[in-house]
């Protein structure tokens, strides 16, 4: 590795390395990404795990938060060849004995499906929808005092006001508000999304914000694979000027070119781990006491046909979730968070090929799908998982070519900022959810001068959105100017 110096050194090229690199790069520093692996991408990589031909999506692959991000759709990448391609319906969510929950199109749409309880949900939903412009940018990002506030615009306070309300619920209050199975269903299966017990404090939020996107952006996935957002990200980065090393694995901060400024892309066990660096003995601490979450059980099959869906609404949603019931998926996850492994855990699948042909050969599909699990956890769920799927699509399992399956311990192989196989880079509960991963005034900032974290544990959090590392950026130009 050359030892030219450069204005800023970032370490990992996942969405957040990506976006921190960009921002920097777009604003006339000379910037250098490194990734240990030998492709950029992250969580943002697909490969024929199965059988040739069969193109799985190895973590994300469906992108509500990327099509909506406030960084990456301001930038150019459907030039660069990124496509999203959106199912009909966002996501399903199918009972026992048939019938199902739709989060389709607009509000309105998705209330009509709720039955009784469609009205309730079209006022819950509604205003948020419409303030979203305002909110998303102040949502996806660190705490901070409202752009908006200061008598310039009265009706974001108050739709800021509106959400928080609602968000700071935990969903099984906030699910109170229905009567239905599938209301309270849907809420359920989004606000899984966080993974953690579903009485935890702000559970709402993730439920609100996930279907507030399926009304406003949609559920996309990448046409050709989760890979596609990566190699537009770097295609970008590099026509600005940037330069990219793949293959080079930093286990100490002393391997580094000198710079101005070093963004790391790592999660807290990383920093504590890097050679070369000490830390003040208060942000070591803090560091130490940062809490990762549950793990996943990851598998990724190929189908000789679509999947058989007892009600046939599902065959049309890019994501599915199985569950059943509130009551049912709450007691499943709580049981997963107290250490246990439920026979019937809450599963979330995605069938990219139903939108996607280029994902698998004619007439055949992927499906991609995890269940959470303790972490650190080398129990296998395949038989689980595969149960759940039968149950809401029976004879599944007789389409089933190949698949292919990764513990906790295998995720975090692939990628070390999946800790115990957390993919969203530790727990994103109310106590972590804007003190993550130190509580400073700038979360962004190490005890280190110039030296700054810009990973999925730093806020707004998981998914691929790239905030993280856009939000660690104007730090570090700030800080350098």
């Amino acid at each position: 590795m050359h030892r030219t110096e450069y204005d800023a050194v970032v370490v990992g090229a996942g969405p957040n390395g990506l976006a921190a690199a960009i921002f920097l790069q777009q604003r006339g520093l000379s910037v250098l990404l490194l990734e240990g692996g030998s492709t950029i991408g992250g969580g943002m990589r697909s490969a024929e795990l199965t059988l040739p031909g069969f193109l799985h999506d190895i973590c994300s692959a469906v992108h509500p938060m990327a099509a909506g991000s406030p960084f990456f759709s301001g930038l150019p990448l459907a030039d660069l060849g990124l496509e999203y391609v959106y199912p009909r319906v966002a996501a399903a969510h199918p009972f026992d004995g048939g019938g199902a929950a739709l989060l389709v199109g607009g509000v309105e749409e998705t209330g009509a499906g709720l039955g009784k309880d469609g009205r309730v949900y079209e006022r819950m939903m509604g205003p948020v929808v419409e303030d979203w412009g305002v909110l998303g940018p102040q949502l996806l990002g660190p705490l901070r005092w409202p752009g908006f506030l200061g008598g310039r615009d009265a009706a974001g306070v108050l739709g800021l006001a509106r959400f928080g309300v609602k968000a700071l619920l935990p969903v099984t209050a906030l699910a109170k508000r229905f009567d239905g199975r599938e209301a309270r269903g849907l809420l359920a299966g989004m606000a899984a999304h966080a993974i953690q017990p579903l009485e935890n404090w702000a559970t709402s939020s993730f439920a609100i914000v996930l279907m507030v996107l399926g009304h406003v952006r949609g559920w996309p996935v990448a046409k050709g694979g989760a890979r596609r957002i990566g190699e537009a990200l770097a295609s970008y980065f590099v026509a600005l000027g940037g330069k990219i090393e793949t293959g080079v694995y930093v286990r100490s901060l002393s391997e580094l070119p000198s710079s101005r400024a070093l963004l790391l892309d790592m999660t807290p066990r990383q920093l504590l781990q890097l050679g070369g660096q000490r830390w003040s003995s208060l942000y070591e601490r803090q560091l130490r006491r940062y809490r990762y979450g549950m793990g996943v059980f990851k598998m990724d099959w190929a189908l000789d046909g679509p999947v058989p869906w007892a009600d046939e609404r599902c065959r049309d949603a890019g994501t599915v979730h199985l569950g059943g019931t509130m009551e049912e998926i709450a007691a499943s996850e709580a049981m997963t968070a107290a250490g246990g492994h439920p026979e019937r855990p809450f599963v979330l699948l995605t069938q990219p090929s139903v939108v996607d042909g280029s994902r698998a050969p004619e007439g055949k599909q992927v499906v991609w799908a995890y269940c959470h699990v303790p972490n650190g956890s080398v129990v296998d769920m395949t038989e689980a998982i595969e149960r759940q799927v039968e149950r809401f699509a029976p004879g599944f399992r007789d389409r089933v070519l190949a698949r292919h399956v990764y513990n906790t311990v295998e995720l975090e192989e692939y990628n070390p900022n999946y800790v115990g196989g957390d993919i969203n880079g530790g727990i994103i509960d109310i106590r972590q959810l804007f003190t993550r991963p130190a509580l400073r005034w700038s979360p962004y900032r190490t005890s280190e001068k110039g030296i700054y974290i810009c990973s999925s544990a730093t806020p707004p959090g998981g998914g691929v959105h790239g905030m993280c590392g856009y939000w660690a950026a104007r730090r570090a130009l700030k800080d350098m100017f």
